[in-house]
Parts: C-alpha cells; structure tokens; sequence
C-alpha cells in the first residue's frame, strides 16, 4: 500500500521555498545542521529542509484529503506553522514525525471542515451516497485506473476517522502506538478502526481483484 504516496514534488512545495541563493546543503547534512542554519535565517537551508520532507508531508495529507487543492493548502500550511513553531522543537522526536504530526492534526481539522460544509447543504442520512465510490465492475476498474490509482480510490472512500488510522499505520509505517499518539487515540481504538478499515478495504478492492482473476484465467 505505499504506492499510493505522491511519487512527484507537490504544487505547494515552492510555495513555503524561499529565495534565490544557490542551496549549499547537502542530503548528507544533519538534521541537527540544517535546523541550526534555518534558526539562524538561513534561507537556503530552509529550501533544503523542505526538499527533504515534502513528499512525507505530502503522502499524509494527499493520502488522508485526496490530491487537489485542499492538500496543496495543508501541505504549505504544515511548513508554515513548523516554521513558526521552530524554536519550540527540541528533537525529542524525529523531524519527519513531527512534521506529520502537524499534517495529521491539519488534516484532521481540513476533513471536519469538510462535515460541516456537507451538513449545511445535504441531509445527514444521505451523507454516504456523497462519499467516493468504486466501480463494481472489476475490469472496467483495471482498464480506467492503474494499481496505485485505485488503492488511493479504496482509502479516499473509507469513513474519515478510519482513513488516518490507515495512512499513518499500513502506508506511512509508524507503530500502534505512534499512530495513538499523533491521532491523540488510545492504542486500542487504533486497533479497532484499522481493523475495520481492512475490511472495508477488501470489499472496495474485491471487484478489481475479481477481474486479475477473471482476466488470469483467460490467458491461453
């Protein structure tokens, strides 16, 4: 399930890039020096910071909101607000975790938004025709979208406090307890919610890999 994270630079990315100095930093820099640069107003290793962590920002927020704008927004928002916040992270946890969290919380709150605006204009017992779904034909779905296309449909369609759960534990890698810990949920409610969701992930996927199948056995 990893394919599903952005393989290109987000549209957000250049927006949080700033100047025009040639970048001096390096991937073997440390953490440790491009943050102790970026406190000192070093604007080149700032750009080197973000490089390095986009595309982790933006397989959390593309992977919890869909690609679009609304993801674009968050992603640049993420760097904003770290880049704001930076004098109060003291390593206690990774750079990459720290920046999803703030993804993870962004989101959070982008998909609540999106609740409110759902209320305002439908009735709530029709609110599960509004969310995405996938063709029941297995081949039609194998013809219009590739592997990663239709795995990222399978998540965007699952229910939003069960999508987190998924993009932090199954596509992002972090453990039971660090997905209860960024989502500010016990470990056993994690449990719970991935389990649901891998259920409801093999009913979404079964009609595509119905027609692997059926396509399999027609091969001479």
């Amino acid at each position: 399930m990893t394919a599903i994270a952005m393989t290109h630079a987000p549209r957000w990315a250049p927006m949080v890039r700033t100047g025009s100095r040639p970048w001096p930093f390096l991937m073997a820099d440390t953490e440790s020096d491009l943050l102790t640069a970026v406190r000192r107003g070093d604007q080149s290793a700032w750009r080197a910071l973000v490089e390095r962590h986009e595309g982790a920002v933006a397989a959390v927020v593309v992977g919890m909101l869909g690609p679009g704008d609304e993801a674009d927004d968050v992603g640049q928002e993420t760097f904003i607000r770290f880049y704001r916040s930076l004098n109060s992270f003291r390593g206690d946890a990774s750079l990459k975790t720290w920046l999803q969290k703030i993804a993870t919380n962004l989101s959070l709150n982008a998909l609540k938004r999106r609740k409110r605006g759902l209320r305002r204009f439908i009735d709530m017992d029709d609110a599960d025709e509004s969310a995405p779904q996938l063709q029941s034909d297995g081949a039609a779905q194998q013809t219009a979208l590739g592997d990663v296309e239709m795995v990222r449909a399978a998540v965007a369609a699952l229910a939003d406090k069960h999508r987190p759960v998924v993009v932090l534990r199954m596509i992002e890698g972090y453990s039971t307890r660090e997905t209860a810990a960024m989502l500010g949920i016990p470990e056993g409610t994690v449990l719970s919610r991935l389990s649901r969701a891998l259920e409801q992930l093999k009913v979404l996927l079964a009609p595509a890999m119905q027609g692997d199948i059926t396509g399999a056995g027609h091969v001479a």
